[in-house]
């Protein structure tokens, strides 16, 4: 099993990962350079947060172009797993691996804090190790995090149940009130109808051991592994 942490111009959570996947999971991983047009032998992408081309014209809008995407893209649709966090997300959906879009969050302002999330399907490579509606506890660290799709596109989601995580309060709840970014229906990650690439704004590299204020994000990097390898 091995990992790889695609690294563009302006990320900045790609060591928060790579530490991630080799110091906590203890698992093999490397840095993938984004002009590279091999991903040789990985098992599964990760797309780090960061502000990829500085965020020029849309989050992800030149990411997207890089070499290595065209084989993110065929890796993926090989059944490989790739998971995009926060830019990672953006890249995703500007690449067409997602559904929708992110526009700027409701207050216009950059938002760096701890949320929760609920936990909609553990039907997944990335929740397995969690339960159906478990709460955990993530940061996010955004300024176009409000997840957007029209109507229809939402009603997809819902019915193929690809909507895999949402904002809710501490005990739950899942409204406005529990909404940091003002993404539609509290939608804080999906996954593809595969369900071999998810892109979610929360950081779980960033929550991943107990003295960061939370263990709970390194239930979605236990469950890839464990997905991989049930030997785990």
């Amino acid at each position: 099993m091995k990992f790889g942490v695609v690294v563009f111009p302006g990320s900045n959570c790609d060591r928060d990962c790579f530490y991630t996947v080799k110091n906590v999971l203890k698992q093999p991983v490397k840095y993938i350079w984004h002009k590279q047009t091999k991903l040789d032998d990985i098992d599964c992408a990760i797309l780090p947060g960061g502000f990829s081309y500085g965020d020029y014209l849309r989050t992800g809008a030149i990411a997207r172009f890089s070499p290595l995407m065209k084989q993110i893209y065929r890796f993926a649709q090989k059944g490989g797993l790739v998971i995009g966090i926060c830019n990672g997300f953006q890249i995703l959906l500007e690449a067409g691996l997602l559904p929708g879009a992110m526009l700027r969050n409701k207050n216009l302002h950059f938002i760096c804090k701890y949320v929760y999330i609920k936990t909609e399907t553990n039907k997944t490579p990335f929740t397995n190790f969690c339960s159906r509606n478990q709460i955990l506890k993530i940061p996010i660290a955004h300024n176009e995090g409000n997840y957007y799709i029209d109507k229809s596109g939402l009603k997809t989601l819902e019915e193929n149940r690809q909507i895999v995580f949402r904002y809710c309060s501490q005990d739950g709840a899942v409204n406005n009130q529990s909404n940091p970014n003002g993404a539609l229906a509290n939608i804080a990650g999906i996954i593809n109808k595969n369900g071999n690439v998810l892109g979610m704004m929360p950081h779980p590299e960033r929550s991943s051991e107990k003295i960061l204020g939370s263990e709970d994000g390194f239930l979605i990097f236990k469950s890839i592994a464990a997905w991989l390898n049930p030997k785990i």
